[in-house]
């Protein structure tokens, strides 16, 4: 038997179905999908895979490392279209096929200098997009800071776009969620940058602080109304009291981003809504601001979805770690959380598993000693990495 025309077959490789795992197979790509699949002997012609795994093209669903190729250093703006073609390749090689690019939809001087360029990035991508400049597949994720005055005149902006496929709901004012401890937020903002001085961080705080009280209850109310107007998937961001969980499951939340405690993340999982973590906690053995550590999560069986955060490389990783953290999950449950999973959560159907008739988004892996290598990409059966 051999490969047919216009036909790329890869064998002699470990390939990982949802459910279970070939040791020794072969994958049929034909016009950008998945055409056969096969254990044992392969094709004449055949790629030689060397026993490297064949998982899914990776699916991110939350990465806003695109800012730091947009601005590389404090009030330094890189071109933007090079920015989203450099952190594309990143992602690429990182094995990376489908990424929601994470833009902040709102403004506040003097804060985050990326703040209120969501258009500008958004425009990037597009234009990256339509000169086949991509190795991904992008779309969008609205990431509205619900207290921000403008932030619903923005989210109008975008949100009509086709490629917007998720909306979260964030509110970092001081004391709430992930900074209740207004010291932790101190900390973080001291870090960035050239950092902020006390009197700075006052002034911010307490301009927050009022910005909660004056628009919170409002704005949360008509991005909801928003996202079900455009039938975007909603997320939630940083649920940490029962309260919180409340809300979630008021507003039809799919998606609950980083819970910090495991009482929410319990209130979460009951409710039938993903939960989402930080691939990056896992591979540290915790997370970088003091809250839940998401192996726990995993070992109580409420971690659903992982996200790279602003670690691409992370995210092939952590998967890779997890069935070791927590021995429940096997090889193939763990790679859902980076493929079957996220695609599922935004309805992206026709890609995040290796099946006849998917797309054609696969990586191969091998694995030296703790650090998984990307050898190779292919986004609906051409090679881009």
């Amino acid at each position: 038997m051999n490969a047919k025309p216009n036909e790329t077959v890869i064998a002699n490789a470990r390939i990982v179905l949802a459910d279970g795992v070939i040791e020794q197979g072969w994958i049929a790509l034909s016009e950008g999908h998945i055409a056969e699949i096969g254990e044992g002997r392969a094709p004449a012609g055949a790629e030689d895979a060397g026993g490297d795994l064949i998982t899914p093209g990776l699916i991110e669903l939350h990465t806003d490392h695109l800012e730091a190729h947009y601005v590389p250093r404090p009030k330094v703006f890189w071109d933007p279209v090079a920015a989203v073609i450099s952190y594309d390749g990143q992602l690429a090689t990182s094995g990376i096929t489908t990424v929601l690019d994470s833009l902040r939809v709102w403004r506040e001087d003097g804060a985050e200098e990326v703040d209120g360029r969501a258009g500008t990035l958004a425009a990037a991508i597009a234009n990256a997009r339509e000169h086949d400049l991509l190795r991904a597949d992008h779309f969008l994720h609205l990431r509205c800071e619900i207290p921000m005055p403008s932030v619903v005149e923005e989210a109008r902006e975008l949100v009509g776009r086709p490629d917007v496929r998720l909306m979260s709901l964030m509110d970092h004012t001081p004391g709430q969620r992930q900074f209740r401890d207004e010291v932790k937020l101190r900390d973080y903002y001291r870090g960035k940058g050239g950092g902020m001085t006390d009197a700075q961080l006052d002034e911010l705080f307490a301009r927050r602080f009022t910005y909660q009280q004056t628009y919170a209850a409002t704005n949360m109310r008509e991005i909801v109304a928003l996202a079900q107007e455009y039938g975007i998937p909603l997320a939630s961001h940083d649920d940490t009291t029962e309260e919180n969980v409340t809300d979630a499951i008021r507003d039809g939340i799919a998606v609950a981003e980083f819970p910090t405690t495991v009482e929410a993340a319990r209130g979460l999982h009951a409710a039938g809504i993903d939960i989402l973590m930080g691939a990056p906690n896992v591979v540290r053995g915790g997370s970088h601001s003091g809250n839940i550590a998401a192996v726990d999560l995993a070992r109580e069986g409420l971690l659903d979805i992982l996200s790279s955060d602003y670690i691409p490389s992370s995210l092939l990783m952590a998967a890779l770690q997890l069935p070791q953290h927590a021995p429940a999950i096997s090889l193939p449950a763990a790679i859902r959380t980076v493929t079957k999973a996220p695609a599922e959560a935004v309805g992206l159907s026709d890609r995040g598993e290796i099946a006849v008739g998917k797309r054609a988004d696969l990586i191969r892996v091998h694995v030296a000693g703790s650090v998984p290598v990307v050898r190779s990409v292919w986004r609906e059966g051409g090679r881009v990495a």
